[in-house]
């Protein structure tokens, strides 16, 4: 983090969110006081329990929180390519992606930072160094844990967390994908971000992280989602192959 300072980086950290009323209080500032360099940019769904007006009121005390509103749940992938895009713009040097509900441990950023220094992008593995899930139920757990050794076998993308939402990228790697032909959400849009990096000549390195189950809320995941994911493999799967013809 030092090394970082040093060279006047600044750090982006873009947290989607809906219906978070409950957690960005406590987030939001456990974020910022990781590092000086770090902002935080929250992408709001228009949620109904009004996560953006405590946004704004937590604006008026930092110039280091950021807000983008948008009129509906439009999707958790378009929520980071909105984040990224705004990343780009006031070009930041690297830019997070986590969730809200604290099943990221912001005290892990620290880490990724660390590993920035030799990485293009940072993925934090959640199946590294054996299964590092805490409180979930053995079936979503088997479920997350096997849809990543399938995508390993299906696209060779050598990671053992495809799916995992704790990354940060270098800019450069942003910079790189083509963000307008992203239309992926959920497990897929992580798939898909993850590959189309490594499939560029990009750097990738796992680091071991603790994942929780989100202490407030409710979960996102669907039957939906699953399917995109699986119809995102298939279809990088047939690009690949089609690439070798």
């Amino acid at each position: 983090m030092q090394a970082a300072e040093s060279h006047g980086i600044r750090a982006l950290v873009v947290v989607p969110t809906y219906d978070e009323a409950d957690n960005v209080p406590r987030l939001i500032p456990t974020i910022l006081a990781q590092a000086p360099f770090i902002d935080v940019l929250i992408v709001d769904d228009g949620s109904p329990d009004g996560t953006a007006a405590l946004v704004k009121e937590m604006q008026k005390d930092s110039q280091r929180v950021h807000l983008l509103e948008r009129p509906g749940k439009m999707g958790l992938g378009t929520a980071y390519v909105e984040g990224f895009k705004f990343a780009i713009k006031n070009r930041y040097d690297l830019i997070f992606e986590m969730d809200a509900d604290f099943s990221h441990d912001p005290a892990e950023i620290t880490n990724f930072l660390k590993t920035s220094e030799t990485a293009d992008l940072v993925i934090g593995s959640r199946y590294t160094n054996g299964v590092r899930v805490l409180n979930w139920p053995i079936k979503r757990l088997l479920l997350s844990y096997f849809a990543n050794v399938y995508t390993r076998f299906m696209i060779g993308l050598p990671l053992h967390d495809a799916t995992g939402g704790f990354k940060c990228y270098h800019r450069r790697v942003l910079e790189a994908i083509n963000l307008d032909r992203i239309r992926s959400n959920g497990y897929a849009f992580q798939i898909e971000m993850s590959y189309k990096a490594w499939k560029k000549g990009f750097h990738l390195v796992e680091i071991p992280i603790v994942f929780h189950d989100r202490r407030s809320g409710f979960s996102k995941m669907s039957r939906s989602i699953v399917y995109e994911a699986l119809f995102m493999l298939w279809k990088l799967r047939l690009r690949s192959l089609i690439g070798r013809l």
